[in-house]
């Protein structure tokens, strides 16, 4: 097995990241490398998998956040399935133009091989009626207008990584939340997902690093009204771009330089993490009156794995609820599922890493598999 990442695209300094099942190096002591655009970070990644001594690629998956309204199920990657992405693109514009563009590079770099799309929507499924319909006329409800739900490869790799965990009893009711550049909060009841703050775009819910989550709409129509020139395209780039923790914080989307700007008492900064700490709470908070209790709190992604303040800041207050947590466990590091809730919190906090990549490569193996 092999593994990769090129993070940072698009800005200053981008890194690739290359190994083999042993964790050797084979990035070829490119660590810091040129990544502007997705097709320059995927240019590196064909390179590298290309080399010589390496396997022959047989698939290629994708991870599609929104598939729009006709795509309901992971599946291979045909003209008619691109068709549909790209009318799509209406619902995610942040994000699922860059993967096409990514997905048609890919699909001449690699002719011979099959290629399927993973969306991040699929695992929300199994939410009722009740979670996925809006208040809105009938009309736009049929054009797809709903509640779609995302980070759903994340939530289930975390459902599988704590299944396979022999030395914790799977929760009946547990809250994901997914914390990073973008943010998410689920509620899942014995490992399907009921309700989740993310609606029809990756747009709203929690407060995410550039995204403002939910907002009141009489507030998007005033700023719509306050737009010059292209009014939508303006009030579409400022919220998904410049909103969120940078708009409150004024600095760069980095929980780790904000926390450090937060202790050498930066007010801006402060603000921004209290009030995006409050806005997961609350949703924690309400998933737990919808599941009428709790038996698992699991914070995953960039944010929920590794800063070690916002899990405590989000939970504090709840011990009347049965949630605490360890402070020692909370610092203490570590790359696999672990629990940092003190010994006398009824319900277990968990730390689990989001595999969306792992995931990924689990639905192309069995949608390869099937099609032999």
């Amino acid at each position: 097995m092999f593994e990769g990442e090129v993070t940072g695209i698009g800005g200053v300094k981008a890194s690739f990241k290359f190994r083999d099942a042993g964790g050797r190096d084979l990035s070829g002591g490119r660590n810091e490398v040129k990544a502007q655009t997705a097709l320059e970070a995927i240019g590196l990644v064909v390179g590298a998998v290309s080399g010589q001594g390496l396997p022959t690629v047989d698939a290629v998956g994708y991870r599609v956040v929104h598939p729009g309204a006709k795509l309901d199920r992971h599946q291979r990657i045909t003209e008619e399935v691109l068709k549909d992405l790209e009318e799509a693109v209406v619902f995610a514009p942040l994000h699922d133009p860059a993967v096409i563009e990514v997905i048609k590079d890919m699909m001449v770099k690699f002719p011979g091989v099959v290629h399927y799309a993973c969306f991040d929507t699929v695992f929300h499924q199994t939410m009722s009626e009740a979670a996925t319909t809006y208040p809105i006329p009938m009309e736009y409800r049929e054009r797809g207008v709903r509640r779609y739900g995302f980070h759903g490869l994340s939530c289930e790799s975390i459902v599988r990584q704590l299944r396979a965990e022999k030395e914790l009893s799977f929760p009946k009711r547990m809250v994901i939340a997914h914390l990073g550049s973008g943010c998410s909060v689920t509620a899942l009841v014995d490992g399907c997902s009921i309700d989740t703050t993310m609606g029809l775009t990756p747009t709203g819910g929690v407060v995410m690093g550039t995204r403002p989550g939910d907002l009141d709409p009489g507030l998007v129509l005033y700023l719509l009204r306050q737009m010059k020139g292209d009014q939508v395209a303006a009030l579409e780039k400022m919220l998904n771009h410049d909103a969120g923790m940078v708009a409150l914080s004024g600095m760069l989307n980095d929980m780790k330089a904000v926390r450090e700007a937060v202790v050498k008492g930066d007010a801006q900064a402060s603000l921004a993490v209290e009030i995006f700490t409050r806005s997961v709470k609350k949703a924690l908070g309400g998933f737990i009156a919808l599941m009428g209790g709790i038996d698992a709190v699991v914070f995953a992604g960039g944010i929920g794995e590794h800063d070690t303040r916002s899990r405590p800041e989000i939970l504090a207050g709840m011990d009347d609820l049965g949630i605490s947590v360890n402070s020692e466990l909370n610092g203490a590091g570590g790359d696999a599922v672990r629990q940092i809730s003190a010994s006398d919190s009824v319900t277990a906090v968990l730390v689990v890493p989001a595999k969306e990549d792992w995931m990924i490569a689990m639905h192309v193996h069995r949608m390869a598999q099937s099609a032999k």
